[in-house]
């Protein structure tokens, strides 16, 4: 009895233009560039001792685990041990913390 009623030509036409504009943007999307080269993320935090690596968190105006694992390309959790390590050495200070995250400040 009802049914789907029939689209007129302009209707179609519209519909098929739509189409053609979505794969258009779809192979743009695909062909992006080149696929960018991943590197392995780091275990082993750097040394604590190392003044060069010292010298350079001084330079950072705060310290965070995430600021620390994207400079150094370590994980978050090897930041984090490495950051309390410099702290009980005296070159960190604590300035805020949570259950989430530590802020540190060169000293």
């Amino acid at each position: 009895m009802g049914g789907k009623k029939k689209l007129s030509l302009k209707q179609m036409e519209r519909m098929q233009d739509k189409k053609d504009e979505e794969e258009k943007e779809k192979k743009k999307k695909e062909k992006g560039g080149p696929p960018k080269e991943k590197k392995p993320i780091g275990i082993i935090p750097p040394d604590a001792g190392n003044e060069k690596i010292v010298a350079e968190l001084k330079k950072m105006p705060v310290l965070t685990p995430y600021a620390v694992a994207s400079r150094f390309n370590v994980r978050i959790s090897a930041a984090k041990d490495f950051l309390e390590q410099l702290e009980k050495n005296g070159a960190l200070q604590l300035v805020s913390s949570s259950h989430n995250i530590k802020i540190y400040k060169a000293n």
